[in-house]
């Protein structure tokens, strides 16, 4: 395995001075291609902040951050844009569909501002919803489907154009436990098919289905550990 994530002492401070607050605290990371890593906190540990770091949403105050052998750290907000678009697909808790359009039109959305053509587009969308099982529903609006439904949507739709990063934010939050083993389990084919997918949760028992378990508190990594008990 070779390096995707490399993160070096980085710290990010809120109000710097006296009343400051260190979302992270000299934070070091690294994170292998092909992957499957659950980072765990509770609310107000850092874990947030984190993923805004990994997902290049958010710079550090201090530190860096190499993705995929490129220093993104100092980068400037079009230039983390454009990391984004090719590196990375975010998976969120509330699903980000847009309502006035079908299940085909929202996972074809990010590939239009990417530049890709309309035949390449409907073709990757296409495909992308019958991995995640949605073939019957692409002319569906995300009122005509179910939370979890709407949520395979959300996976298509970071999925399309096959980005090396996974980037999944308690996505499983608003679903119910039938949903939450659908989602889980298209996210462990993800990894098998060679993603690396790193899981964003508060929930002890998502975080048991990864194959690697960093919990996060007060802005510190303190634990860090290979899940030899992993959950189906």
């Amino acid at each position: 395995m070779s390096g995707l994530i490399e993160i070096q002492d980085m710290c990010k401070i809120y109000n710097p001075g006296e009343n400051e607050v260190r979302a992270l605290d000299h934070v070091n990371l690294s994170i292998d291609k092909n992957e499957f890593v659950a980072i765990i906190g509770q609310s107000g540990s850092g874990k947030s902040t984190l993923m805004n770091m990994l997902g290049c949403l958010d710079v550090p105050t201090s530190g860096t951050y190499i993705l995929n052998g490129q220093d993104v750290s100092g980068l400037t907000d079009d230039e983390l844009s454009d990391i984004r678009n090719h590196e990375i697909g975010f998976i969120f808790q509330g699903f980000n569909l847009i309502a006035g359009l079908t299940a085909l039109e929202n996972v074809e959305l990010p590939l239009i501002y990417r530049g890709v053509g309309k035949k390449e587009r409907e073709k990757l969308s296409e495909t992308a919803l019958k991995k995640v099982g949605l073939s019957a529903r692409i002319d569906h609006k995300p009122s005509e489907m179910s939370g979890g439904q709407q949520q395979r949507v959300a996976i298509a739709r970071a999925i399309a154009q096959a980005p090396p990063v996974i980037l999944a934010d308690e996505p499983t939050g608003n679903l119910d436990s039938g949903s939450t083993k659908e989602i889980m389990g298209i996210l462990k084919e993800l990894h098998a098919e060679g993603r690396t997918v790193i899981l964003i949760t508060h929930d002890n028992e998502i975080a048991a289905r990864a194959k690697r378990i960093i919990r996060i508190m007060d802005g510190k990594i303190v634990e860090d550990k290979i899940n030899s008990e992993e959950l189906d």
